[in-house]
């Protein structure tokens, strides 16, 4: 069973306001009566260790806070591609191991994978421009973080804890 509530925004779109299910796969719709879905709204998906899988449509520009916040069986997720903004605390404590930020996003707000200790590896856009401090703070298995050769990347972001958390490498893709 898989069942959303919507709401209609002010840009005329809709937004995934609230989720009852027990799925481990979820596929979240890209329209409601017409109109695309724009938004996954705040704690969508919080504490649903069920579900494995996540298919957000490309409609998809921003997702909220603490949507993903203690998936424990989310294990890779595919970013829709028009997404611009993952707000603060979005995948906290969720099982994560791989993260592709897509081309719109340009930057990547504290806390947003706060406390993944899944996370291996994260690929980001050419255009990212800025990683606040603590965005990956208790990411304890992150090894790699593919970047360009702009982003502004804050002395804190990688900040754990765990006094041997492994070092990160920070490669830069040009």
């Amino acid at each position: 069973m898989q069942e959303f509530t919507f709401k209609l925004i002010e840009n005329d779109t809709y937004a995934a306001l609230a989720y009852v299910g027990d799925e481990a796969a979820v596929v979240v719709p890209d329209s409601y009566e017409g109109k695309p879905v724009t938004v996954i709204y705040d704690g969508l998906f919080r504490d649903h260790s069920e579900i494995t899988s996540v298919r957000l449509p490309d409609t998809i520009t921003d997702i909220g806070s603490f949507v993903f916040d203690g998936c424990t069986g989310l294990k890779h997720i595919d970013l829709p591609k028009a997404l611009n903004n993952l707000w603060r605390s979005a995948f906290l404590r969720s099982s994560v191991e791989e993260i592709i930020l897509p081309e719109n996003m340009r930057s990547i707000v504290s806390f947003t994978f706060k406390d993944c200790k899944n996370l291996k590896r994260v690929v980001c856009n050419p255009g990212l421009k800025k990683v606040y401090a603590w965005a990956f703070s208790g990411c304890d298995q992150l090894a790699d973080f593919e970047h360009g050769p702009d982003v502004d990347i804050s002395p804190q972001a990688f900040e754990s804890k765990e006094p041997d958390m492994p070092k990160v490498k920070l490669i830069d893709k040009e």
